[in-house]
């Protein structure tokens, strides 16, 4: 039963009745080219650095960290990511325009490339099917974040979720969700932790719909969150797994990526 203490949580709207923009059961033998950048941020640092590890095999996209993996850029040591994302923009090598500058100290173009816009819906809705990294360390992510090639105030982010190994307990797992504003001096960050009573290490879906009513979270079909605010501007999905505390205990760390279906609104 879904509860949080006061109310049982009210069911999400259907999806839409036509077929999905994008659906990818990750089920081929190859990441799909035309939906996918198997890189976390390549402008930003290199592309030993940026590559993601990751593995299908029948079962969806298993994500990885391996012991031998470097850290994402030498300045933010330890923190290794393997990542997929929907597209990328990135300005000239020294500059500081870019896809996702999160970090406030300084980060400029390293690797420099083309603009790819696989899949950057400005309104929508996604649902991602996951189950949960539990190695220690690792952090299971979901985002949408501001593609920022046509401005750099368009650099806002949907938090689907995040959710921390240690924050997988049997029965029921907690996750940040939220806003983000970054540079986007039109939004105001807006983060909160939800907890939810599943069994996050196997299959549950997370969705995200935003438009101008605003931004509604939900899990297993159920609304987790909802925000007044949202995004305007294309979007690139990232789903990424982290390590952020040093090498620890054993490895591979892994989380698994299902299925993903997405509609522009």
């Amino acid at each position: 039963m879904w509860w949080d203490g006061i109310v049982t949580r009210e069911a999400l709207p259907a999806p839409p009745s036509r077929a999905p923009d994008l659906a990818d059961d990750f089920t081929g033998p190859d990441l799909r080219e035309d939906v996918w950048i198997d890189h976390y941020l390549p402008h930003w640092t290199t592309p030993s650095r940026s590559r993601a590890r990751y593995d299908l095999d029948g079962d969806g996209l298993r994500l990885r960290i391996d012991e031998d993996q470097p850290d994402w850029r030498p300045e933010d040591a330890p923190l290794r990511v393997s990542n997929i994302q929907t597209g990328n923009f990135s300005g000239a090598a020294g500059e500081d325009r870019g896809t996702h500058r999160h970090r406030p100290d300084g980060l400029t173009v390293r690797s420099p490339g083309e603009t790819r816009l696989l899949w950057t819906p400005s309104a929508g809705r996604i649902d991602v099917t996951v189950s949960a990294a539990t190695d220690p360390g690792s952090m299971l992510a979901v985002w949408l974040v501001g593609s920022e090639h046509l401005d750099p105030r368009d650099s806002g982010e949907i938090c689907v979720f995040e959710i921390d190994a240690e924050a997988v307990r049997g029965s029921e797992v907690t996750a940040r969700t939220g806003i983000k504003a970054h540079h986007d001096d039109r939004l105001r960050t807006d983060m909160t932790e939800v907890t939810v009573p599943l069994d996050a290490t196997r299959p549950h879906t997370w969705t995200a719909i935003w438009g101008p009513a605003g931004t509604v979270i939900g899990c297993e079909g159920r609304v987790v969150a909802r925000f007044a605010q949202a995004t305007d501007y294309p979007l690139i999905l990232m789903i990424d797994l982290f390590e952020t505390g040093g090498r620890s205990h054993t490895y591979p760390k892994t989380a698994r990526i299902h299925t993903l279906r997405g509609w522009h609104a």
